[in-house]
């Protein structure tokens, strides 16, 4: 693989757009590569780079033609590491070359040229893990992601930034309340809202919002850019509950599946009738 074999073309539409035209065309949905241990054994495989490379492949292989976006998770990969950062780097091609979008889930967050650096790996077309979006957290303070921000609307790219996950520890920080009264998680979404003022038809900066947390009415999540959703499936959230939990934001919802497509495999016509069944139910629910 060649330096630029992952990069595109700088007169690419922005991300927003292209995600908004994938879930048109293949469906609003977002399906992990989670590669656990639990995960490799229950598909009869190693927990090793082989096995990693065996429960990749045969992810993007079956899917990559039909989902709207791929969330490989870094951490699964670099646990291994340079092996399996290579074969991150591989799939993160493979999939773009089948027509997914892939959104490295990261959570990088950091200040000044550390942060540039983080954003280098995931946003620059000459890196070999340059990706369409990548998850950023921003609890150093929203500023401090202003490397990432300038060079994904450089390169066309996408942030998800986290704002109310679904892990119940998340609260301690995300719904803290500031000096002006505000919530932290408020205060993010509002930034994002900043960000994506007058894209059409959708900005590129995300935020990462839990299908779990039930009705999120007091949050303005009108930010006009895709909420990420994750919890569908093992987490206990199921499509049904996206209208409650997103309200009139909900059209942008882009929900995130691990376990509960990946635990169908190794056999790949399986994985695709689980895509297919929680796709349809996603566009069930929207409807």
């Amino acid at each position: 693989m060649t330096e630029s074999s992952g990069s595109r073309p700088s007169s690419a539409a922005p991300f927003g757009a292209r995600l908004r035209r994938a879930m048109d065309e293949r469906g609003p949905l977002c399906v992990g590569i989670d590669p656990h241990a639990a995960l490799l054994a229950d598909w009869g495989l190693n927990d090793d780079v082989a096995g990693l490379a065996r429960f990749t492949r045969t992810v993007v292989e079956a899917l990559g033609e039909s989902v709207a976006v791929f969330k490989p998770q870094s951490a699964f990969f670099e646990r291994f590491g340079s092996r399996g950062l290579a074969v991150l780097e591989t799939a993160v091609v493979e999939a773009r070359e089948r027509g997914a979008l892939v959104l490295m889930d990261a959570k990088r967050g950091d200040i000044g040229s550390t942060m540039a650096a983080y954003a280098a790996t995931y946003l620059d077309p000459a890196s070999p893990l340059f990706s369409d979006a990548v998850t950023v957290s921003p609890f150093l303070g929203y500023g401090s992601l202003r490397p990432a921000v300038d060079l994904a609307r450089e390169h066309g790219c996408g942030l998800f930034t986290l704002a109310l996950t679904s892990n119940p520890e998340g609260q301690e920080v995300q719904r803290a309340v500031r000096a002006d009264g505000s919530t932290v998680a408020a205060t993010m979404l509002g930034h994002l809202a900043a960000e994506n003022a007058g894209a059409e038809p959708l900005g590129s900066f995300g935020a990462v919002v839990g299908a779990t947390l039930g009705d999120l009415s007091s949050f303005d999540l009108a930010i006009n850019g895709p909420l990420l959703a994750p919890g569908i499936g093992a987490q206990g959230a199921t499509p049904a509950d996206l209208p409650t939990v997103f309200g009139d934001a909900v059209h942008n919802v882009l929900p995130s599946v691990s376990r509960g497509v990946l635990r169908h495999g190794p056999d790949p016509s399986a994985l695709r009738a689980a895509v297919d069944r929680f796709t349809g139910e996603v566009r069930t629910a929207l409807a």
